[in-house]
């Protein structure tokens, strides 16, 4: 009767062994893909640097940095609202103002503005790049949103700094530099798909497109016997 005991515990230590063995390697692959989609969806909107930054950016910016550039850009009382953003390697500071600023008057504000983030990142060391070490550009972008994009009271400057730059460089993005070609391409645009007119074979301005008139018959030759 003990063998019989000792058997029967044997086998069902055996089958249990056997039981959890196979449950393991059944739920193993799920564990694994459920880690993968979990991970993913804590990762949504970070952006996927691999090594490409590794060893750069240092020191690097914080959230109090921004935090404290966006209040000292928010207190100007040309600025009706800001957003400070940081994507990858690129600070970019985005400020709304006054509807009746003119271009050159937002030039002197992205200026006032570099100067705020300057106080709060020393332009030497967060937006300089080294022989060994690469660090953050800088955008800042001003415009009066409200203005329709077509008025010619819009206007967009934008102030540039990468790490390679000494100095920021202003472009006003909402004046072409070439007037003439600017419109050229907005006419082709507006003409896209219309008729083109053609020359017909006397002179006269046609619609392309339209069926020619039939030939005009000529009667027949008449044979001789």
């Amino acid at each position: 009767m003990a063998k019989k005991t000792k058997k029967s515990r044997k086998k069902n230590r055996r089958t249990a062994i056997i039981f959890w063995t196979c449950l393991v390697l059944i739920l193993t692959p799920f564990l694994v893909l459920g880690w993968i989609l979990l991970s993913a969806w804590l990762d949504t909107g970070s952006p996927i640097l691999g090594e490409r930054y590794d060893g750069d950016l240092n020191p690097a910016i914080t959230r109090s940095d921004l935090d404290s550039i966006a209040s000292s850009v928010r207190s100007m009382p040309e600025v009706d609202s800001v957003d400070v953003e940081l994507a990858t390697a690129t600070l970019r500071v985005y400020a709304d103002v006054d509807d009746n600023m003119t271009a050159e008057a937002e030039r002197v504000t992205a200026d006032a503005i570099y100067q705020a983030v300057a106080s709060v990142l020393d332009p030497s060391v967060y937006f300089t790049q080294t022989e060994s070490k690469k660090m953050y550009d800088l955008e800042i972008h001003v415009y009066n949103l409200s203005k329709n994009r077509d008025s010619e009271e819009f206007a967009y400057v934008i102030e540039t700094r990468t790490s390679s730059m000494t100095e920021p460089v202003v472009n006003i993005v909402s004046e072409p530099i070439d007037a003439a070609l600017a419109q050229q391409l907005r006419d082709n645009v507006e003409n896209r798909g219309k008729p083109t007119p053609t020359p017909d074979e006397t002179g006269e301005i046609t619609v392309g497109g339209g069926e020619e008139a039939p030939a005009e018959e000529t009667p027949a030759a008449e044979g001789t016997n």
